[in-house]
C-alpha cells in the first residue's frame, strides 16, 4: 500500500479581521444611536362614560371639562354643555411649495386654547377642585392634525422652573366623543 504523506511545512494560516473589527466600531455606536429616534409614545386614552338618567346628580362627583373641535371654532365647557369659552379660528401666513408662496389660512388657535385651560386649572386650584380629566369632542370632518394638537394642548404647557423649560401638567387624562350636531342652531 501506498500512502500519501503531506508535507509538514505547511504553515498555519493567521485570521485577518481588522476589517470586521472595523465594521463593528463603527455599525454598533450608528445601532445604538438609531434606537433612541425609533422610540414610540404612547398615549392612553378613553372614551367618555356613558350618561344615563338614572346618574345621581351629586355635586360630590367632578364636572367634566369639555373641549368641542368645531369647524369654525373650538369651544371649552365647563361643566359639560355649558360654554365657557368660544375661540375661534385665526389667520395664519403658511408657506406653500418650492417657491414659498405665502397663503393666509384660518387655523385654530392652541395658544389662546392652552392660556384659558391654565387659568381655568388655576381657578379649580383655589376652589380645592383637582380635576385631570377632560372630553375632546370633535365632529366628523375634524383633521386628524387638529385632534392631536389638540390632544397636546390640553395635556400641558410649557413653563419656566428653576431656568429650565419644563412641560407643566394640565389635563393629561384625555377621553374622545362626537361632538354634538348643530343643525338650525340648535344642539341634539
Amino acid at each position: 500500500m501506498k500512502r500519501i504523506r503531506r508535507s509538514r511545512n505547511q504553515q498555519d494560516v493567521d485570521l485577518d479581521i481588522t476589517a470586521f473589527m472595523n465594521l463593528m466600531i463603527v455599525l454598533v455606536p450608528v445601532l445604538l444611536l438609531g434606537m433612541v429616534f425609533s422610540q414610540i409614545t404612547v398615549l392612553d386614552l378613553t372614551l367618555p362614560d356613558a350618561v344615563t338618567s338614572e346618574s345621581p346628580s351629586d355635586d360630590d362627583t367632578p364636572k367634566r371639562i369639555e373641549l368641542l373641535i368645531r369647524d369654525d371654532a373650538l369651544i371649552v365647557n365647563y361643566p359639560e354643555g355649558i360654554q365657557l369659552k368660544r375661540i375661534p379660528k385665526i389667520i395664519a401666513a403658511v408657506e406653500e411649495g418650492e417657491e414659498a408662496v405665502e397663503t393666509d389660512v384660518l387655523v385654530h388657535d392652541f395658544k389662546l386654547l392652552s392660556l384659558v385651560l391654565q387659568e381655568m386649572k388655576r381657578q379649580l386650584r383655589e376652589k380645592s377642585i383637582e380635576n385631570k380629566a377632560i372630553t375632546i369632542l370633535s365632529e366628523p370632518n375634524t383633521s386628524y392634525q387638529s385632534i392631536v394638537s389638540a390632544m397636546d394642548t390640553v395635556r400641558s404647557y410649557k413653563a419656566i422652573v428653576a431656568a429650565s423649560v419644563v412641560d407643566a401638567e394640565l389635563f393629561p387624562e384625555v377621553s374622545f366623543g362626537d361632538a354634538p350636531i348643530v343643525t338650525g342652531g340648535a344642539v341634539q
